[in-house]
């Protein structure tokens, strides 16, 4: 790369017509915020070269309060990933590290989160899927894309392209920090205004195993939303449910923002007593204060009893899952590997695509709906899906494998239906829907 001294990048920012020139040339005021010498460096070449990124950066709260390219970008001494750039030595990617700079808190938050373990898929049934079965490329552009890569830096500013770019929330950088405040607060505005908005969790949380998106867009809350978005507030420095706005909640309002009892918070999984993830649902450690933590949110708009009664249904509708569906599944699925009715290789095998589907997707819709109030996803995207597979597909192809292994389990009170109705419960259901629909 050819290189030019420092004072060469500042006198061609300082020369160039362009509106950082503009700028620059006049005095600092509140819409005209002071540039370190560094940052007029930066902005003289990428105003011309970059110019979208440029305007972003101007119209933001970074710019406003004299933060510049210079200020996340001057590289630390033991970032392994920085170079030398026309005579300062960068850092290309700005890392929680980097944040933690003037936001300590928030990067704190967030590294003790969920988010910031996202690459840990690596490794998981998700990841065989996507690496092998699929193949490379179906991970590098799709999974890590949300949960994040494993950043390789090649030096002199480069990066290995099956690592970079990435956005990912978990993403696992050079210098050891893990996640990117990029993946909500995009760059270069990092506009708390686009955090709030349902899409930008949306971009992750959506689709066939983690439809939160889909899910906030039926139930009420984002019907409200929808509605009222004039009436939200969004750019408000506090934002704080109940005094800022009160017309709806996003995902923000109920897993990170403030509310009367309750700070702002960057783990978002601070107000979550269940997680929904796994094959079984368990409780997470301090699961009630957790879980008393969202009820505060939740009685800034909802009475108490209202919001006991929902974690009575919720709870209920858990309880359903794990022990009608979830741990018998998992119990057969031990005993068929116990017993080498499977092999070790995942996927192999049509049962264990039916087993994955069975909790990965269609338990989770079912659990994910009824945390978030989609009645639909709850039902016919949810436990409809869990019902029809769990017996007319993970069952018989469990009997194929291993003959009586699912005796004792139909035998059971909640199973029992499968045997046939009696004539009575027969004709109690075929003249209530006469009754209901005339035929």
């Amino acid at each position: 790369m050819r290189m030019r001294t420092f004072s060469r990048a500042v006198l061609a920012g300082a020369l160039g017509l362009s509106l950082a020139a503009a700028w620059l040339g006049a005095a600092a005021t509140p819409e005209k915020p002071m540039v370190s010498e560094q940052g007029q460096a930066c902005l003289g070449c990428h105003q011309e070269m970059n110019p979208g990124l440029v305007a972003q950066w101007w119209g933001s709260v970074h710019a406003r309060a004299q933060v510049d390219c210079w200020s996340c970008h001057q590289a630390n001494a033991d970032d392994p990933a920085a170079f030398d750039h026309y005579g300062l030595r960068i850092a290309v990617i700005v890392t929680p590290t980097y944040c933690a700079r003037c936001h300590e808190k928030e990067a704190k938050e967030f590294g003790a989160s969920r988010h910031a373990e996202g690459a840990r898929f690596i490794g998981s049934l998700d990841n065989v899927l996507g690496e092998i079965v699929e193949g490379g490329p179906a991970a590098i552009n799709g999974c890590r894309q949300c949960h994040g890569s494993e950043v390789r830096y090649l030096g002199e500013g480069k990066f290995d392209s099956a690592t970079w770019p990435n956005s990912g929330i978990g993403r696992i950088n050079p210098d050891g920090s893990r996640g990117t405040c990029a993946a909500c607060h995009g760059r270069h505005a990092f506009s708390s205004a686009q955090a709030r908005q349902p899409e930008n969790c949306g971009k992750c949380h959506m689709g066939p195993d983690h439809p939160q998106i889909e899910i906030y867009n039926e139930s009420k809350h984002g019907i409200q939303f929808r509605a009222n978005v004039d009436k939200m507030n969004l750019e408000s420095k506090s934002w704080v449910v109940g005094k800022d706005y009160w017309a709806a909640p996003t995902c923000a309002t109920c897993h990170m923002s403030a509310a009367a009892n309750q700070p702002l918070t960057h783990d978002v999984g601070a107000r979550i007593g269940y997680t929904l993830r796994p094959v079984i649902t368990t409780h997470l450690e301090n699961w009630k204060a957790r879980q008393q933590a969202m009820k505060d949110v939740c009685a800034a708009c909802h009475q108490s009893s209202w919001v006991d009664n929902f974690y009575l249904q919720y709870d209920a509708t858990i309880a359903l899952y794990n022990e009608k569906f979830a741990e018998p599944a998992k119990a057969i699925m031990d005993q068929l590997y116990a017993e080498k009715k499977l092999t070790a290789t995942p996927f192999d095998e049509d049962i264990e695509w039916t087993y994955y589907e069975l909790w990965h997707h269609e338990g989770r819709r079912a659990r994910m709906g009824t945390a978030m109030m989609g009645p639909d996803y709850t039902q016919w995207h949810g436990f409809y899906e869990v019902a029809k597979h769990f017996y007319t597909k993970f069952l018989p192809e469990a009997e194929e494998l291993q003959p009586g292994i699912t005796a004792a389990l139909l035998a059971r009170d909640d199973h029992r239906w499968k045997k046939g109705l009696s004539p009575e419960d027969v004709k109690k259901v075929l003249e209530f829907y006469k009754k209901r629909y005339g035929q």
